[in-house]
């Protein structure tokens, strides 16, 4: 990285004139008169700047007064800090290259846990110590549904997700399309504006805000999958293990959805491991008309009713449409199957055979 403060010390020596380093709003950098063809410097009141880089909406600079500059000291000035420019973005680039290579021990480390049916070890302290993994982070798990021909840059997308989170974060790729992220555990109070927010509410927020962005920024279309905070050091290969399994359940029952959470898929969980002819069979005892599931009105309308505490007010709101009919609905299906999802026990008979005629239909 560049030291910008020894290199406005040194053109200060060579040239005999006070250079200085400030900021400068990119607005008011745009709207500066351009001197030259280059656009590497601005004439701004009695000073000119000297563009060293972007950061958080604000161009930093080299200032010195433009009194004191002859046009052939000012071009030399120009050349000298793109020189200097270039030789951080080479640094970077190298720091990026030794990035990925600590990543990719930390990859190779679990995949060969995994492969042995190890499922719950901690990390060597030979790579916990590659990126000092012994304080609290959030691991977030992405999968891409990106092409097979597409390929994601590990530089591109760190620098992508250092940017969106404004802070520094450890990114491990997995497999081709699935990427590893550690985030600082201070992403939870930043995100919290409201007294009331769990830490629930956050790290759902936190995904959401980060899918929406990946979308958009990114490859396109993906899935995440968001977990509480933990040790690196010592739960990585558990986080792994335990995210992966979210994003399999949160794909498979909740197709339409593209943040999964753990602790929103229990019942899943407890579901998935049934067979198809149990499922079938459960799905036949308990609704006596499956075909009525084929109905996406049906079906849409016990889900929202079953998510929001079978409430009737909260649910006709969110289908946009009078209690009444939502009664009538409610209704009709009590009398073609029997059950009455306005109680516990029946609503919860419904929600599992929801839950598994989606992953009936698909096999």
């Amino acid at each position: 990285m560049v030291q910008w403060e020894r290199l406005t010390q040194q053109l200060g020596q060579i040239l005999g004139a006070e250079f200085k380093l400030g900021r400068i709003p990119v607005t008011e950098w745009n709207e500066a008169a351009e001197e030259g063809k280059s656009g590497k410097s601005r004439y701004i009141g009695s000073r000119v700047h000297f563009f060293l880089m972007k950061e958080s909406g604000q161009v930093q600079t080299i200032a010195v007064e433009k009194s004191v500059l002859t046009p052939s000291e000012k071009q030399l000035v120009e050349l000298t800090v793109e020189a200097y420019r270039v030789q951080e973005k080479r640094g970077a680039a190298t720091a990026h290259s030794e990035d990925e290579r600590k990543s990719q021990l930390i990859r190779s480390w679990i995949s060969q846990q995994l492969e042995q049916g190890i499922t719950d070890a901690e990390l060597p302290e030979s790579l916990a110590s590659t990126f000092a993994l012994y304080a609290q982070k959030i691991p977030l798990l992405v999968y891409g549904d990106y092409s097979d021909q597409r390929k994601a840059v590990f530089q591109d997308l760190k620098k992508l997700l250092e940017s969106f989170f404004d802070c520094e974060i450890v990114l491990i790729p997995l497999l081709d399309k699935e990427w590893l992220i550690l985030g600082p555990e201070s992403l939870l109070q930043e995100g919290g504006e409201g007294e009331e927010e769990t830490a629930e509410d956050t790290l759902a927020s936190l995904g959401l805000a980060l899918h929406e962005m990946l979308a958009t920024e990114w490859m396109g279309e993906c899935h995440i999958a968001v977990d509480y905070p933990l040790l690196p050091s010592k739960s990585l290969l558990g986080s792994v293990v335990k995210l992966r399994e979210a994003m399999t359940l949160g794909r498979t029952y909740h197709v339409s959805d593209n943040i999964h959470m753990p602790w929103k898929l229990q019942l899943e969980k407890l579901l998935h491991p049934i067979g198809d002819e149990a499922r079938q069979l459960f799905l036949e005892r308990v609704l006596k008309r499956v075909d009525l599931f084929k109905d996406t009105e049906t079906v849409t309308t016990l889900e929202q009713f079953i998510a929001l505490d079978c409430s009737v007010s909260e649910t006709a709101k969110k289908l946009f449409i009078h209690r009444n009919t939502l009664l009538y609905r409610l209704d009709k299906f009590k009398q073609e199957t029997g059950l009455d999802v306005r109680t516990f026990h029946h609503a919860l008979l419904v929600h599992m055979a929801l839950l598994l005629y989606k992953v009936t239909k698909r096999t």
